[in-house]
């Protein structure tokens, strides 16, 4: 499974107001400023089709993409989530953004994965460790995504794949796997297809 048609359809500041489209959801979420326009533009082989931005925290609502196939039948909505971390808005503001997140993993009966985009440069970090923490408690299943790793040596690229794969192991539960992205040389993407795949066809089966 692969597309490359998609098109914006609204941003929503509350999850109430989202559509309902029957259509199977992904979402994708992480720190501000961790390239989440960037890995949605690169998946779909669309330049412009996510804005970005090189401020943090530009994304203060749940903005919702439809993609379809060649013949333009709806196949999937993804769902770019407000960032957290170190944006400089008020600390109402970074609540509320919390609130929204939280309504729409919680609420929505559509969605089958969340992406999680994690720095390469960076690595996991606390607030990451707490998000897969009740991602797990709530039953949603997670893809550790480690981006901007052309900016990163073969070395580099190997140890916060072994780092974050042992962070990660203390969720016994659920092994999580993460999977290295480029959006600039398009590293990852076939395997993120491959993993979004694997939940729609796990859920019509």
């Amino acid at each position: 499974m692969r597309f490359n048609k998609a098109k914006y359809l609204a941003s929503y500041p509350q999850f109430k107001l989202a559509p309902k489209l029957n259509l199977p959801e992904f979402a994708f979420g992480g720190r501000s400023n961790v390239g989440k326009s960037s890995l949605i533009n690169s998946i779909l082989n669309l330049k412009k089709l996510a804005q970005t931005s090189k401020t943090p925290g530009k994304t203060k609502m749940l903005n919702y993409f439809k993609i379809m196939d060649n013949k333009n039948s709806d196949k999937l909505l993804f769902v770019d989530l407000p960032g957290f971390g170190y944006a400089k808005v008020s600390l109402s503001m970074k609540k509320s953004w919390q609130k929204l997140v939280e309504d729409y993993v919680e609420g929505s009966t559509y969605l089958q994965g969340f992406l999680l985009l994690i720095d390469s440069r960076r690595g996991l970090r606390d607030e990451e460790l707490q998000l897969v923490e009740y991602l797990i408690h709530i039953d949603r299943d997670i893809c550790p995504v480690l981006t901007k790793s052309d900016k990163l040596n073969n070395q580099q690229r190997s140890k916060v794949v072994r780092d974050t794969t042992e962070q990660l192991r203390v969720f016994n539960s659920k092994p999580l796997f993460p999977i290295l992205h480029s959006a600039k040389t398009g590293r990852g993407n076939d395997l993120l297809w491959r993993w979004m795949s694997e939940r729609i066809f796990d859920e019509s089966e």
